[in-house]
């Protein structure tokens, strides 16, 4: 638990706020620390601290505007601009060359697997790491030479919720909001609305150690919005949430990029970067791999997908050459589900040709079914493997590598 003063970075730790509750302590510290940005109510404070809760930066003049467009710099590409990005850890590049640009108003999906680099560039891009190499400007500040001015324009919600379990929900956001130097009457305010735009307000005065794992999820990325920052890092935001809060997400992203608001988002999750992006950069080993619109990825790794799994092991090379027959290109197999997938472009007429020719050969069927890309077929198509065979032991819920087959056709 500490409070640690500011040092030559601009950085300050809020570890363990819960410890300035009560006896008016709280109340004496958010007034002494007014005006401090919030960049990270989730992951990673400055490693120095050892602590995994909160980095706020300084001087935000929050009543001149926050991070209003006659504070940035003139003449910038992009709300996010970055060229030749590295960043390495020992004998790990987790970062390699990565450039990306995100407009003014508009929405970057990141795409790409458990260790493919995105946290590691959202914290390069938030000022919470240096790179090794490279330049990046965000809302025309660079985030080497000047990452104080890059904290003060910018909101960011980690890819784990870091909120204070102690402290209610509703305390949390107050505390926020405090640190932003609203006044106590904007700060109550501010945080009923946001409770009441995450569906939290019948939760709002229990202590968050209560919560579920989606319900700390939402007050986290609550917690990101409390100052509607003009450039705003979603590190993977509907990890752990139900479907029902997931889609109240989005909706919430939509009406910050209708206001104006540019996001960087990572994701695993294919579906979100088409409902969300106006432009999708897929990563894997900390470089870029392919971008474009999420239309034209789907069309780059082919149209449609056959999913076959059998009810019969003993079938499943008869079934192989059935989907091969009709594939527009390689077949992925997996043995252990009894699984084969293939890319068709005749959708409806491929299925109706499997489903005859595997009647007439008797071959026992579990499932067949057409489908859209995944992100798993994208990264098929572009690498070789897929998201799960990417992924570490357990990291992911495909099989591993070495249980995964590929067909040419």
């Amino acid at each position: 638990m500490c409070v640690a003063e500011p040092d030559n970075d601009d950085h300050l730790a809020l570890c363990g706020v819960s410890r300035l509750r009560g006896a008016g302590v709280m109340e004496a510290h958010v007034d002494r620390l007014a005006g401090m940005s919030r960049i990270g109510w989730s992951v990673l404070c400055c490693a120095k601290y050892g602590a995994t809760n909160r980095v706020v930066g300084t001087k935000w003049p929050v009543q001149s505007g926050i991070g209003s467009k006659e504070e940035r710099e003139p003449d910038v590409p992009g709300a996010i601009v970055a060229e030749g990005l590295t960043k390495r850890f020992g004998d790990v590049l987790a970062v390699a060359g990565l450039d990306l640009t995100v407009p003014e108003g508009t929405v970057l999906g990141l795409l790409g697997p458990n260790g493919a680099g995105k946290t590691t560039a959202v914290s390069i891009l938030t000022t919470l790491i240096e790179p090794d190499s490279g330049t990046a400007l965000v809302a025309g500040a660079d985030v080497v030479r000047e990452p104080q001015k890059v904290r003060e324009r910018i909101g960011l919600s980690g890819q784990y919720a870091a909120v204070d379990d102690v402290l209610t929900g509703y305390e949390n956001l107050e505390m926020i909001g405090r640190l932003y130097r609203f006044d106590r009457r904007r700060a109550r305010q501010r945080a009923d609305e946001l409770l009441e735009q995450f569906e939290l307000t019948d939760a709002a005065h229990r202590p968050v150690k209560t919560y579920s794992g989606g319900m700390r999820r939402r007050l986290d990325l609550a917690g990101a919005l409390v100052a509607e920052p003009p450039v705003i890092f979603l590190d993977e935001p509907t990890t752990g949430l139900d479907p029902r809060s997931r889609l109240g997400l989005w909706e919430v992203v939509r009406d910050l990029v209708a206001r104006g608001t540019t996001i960087l988002l990572t994701t695993q999750y294919l579906e979100e970067a088409d409902q969300l992006a106006d432009e999708i950069l897929v990563i894997d080993h900390g470089t870029a791999i392919a971008s474009g619109t999420s239309d034209e990825l789907k069309a780059r790794v082919g149209g449609e997908r056959l999913d076959l799994t059998l009810g019969n092991e003993a079938q499943l090379e008869t079934a192989v050459m059935i989907m091969r027959a009709v594939a527009t290109g390689d077949v992925e197999i997996e043995r252990e589900q009894q699984r084969i997938v293939a890319p068709v472009d005749a959708g409806a007429a491929s299925l109706m040709r499997v489903l005859r020719e595997l009647d007439e050969r008797g071959i026992e069927l579990h499932d067949l079914s057409i489908r859209r890309p995944t992100l798993d077929d994208v990264f098929f198509a572009l690498t070789g493997h897929t998201t799960a065979a990417a992924q570490s032991a357990g990291d992911g819920d495909g099989l591993p590598a070495d249980r995964r087959e590929v067909r040419t056709r």
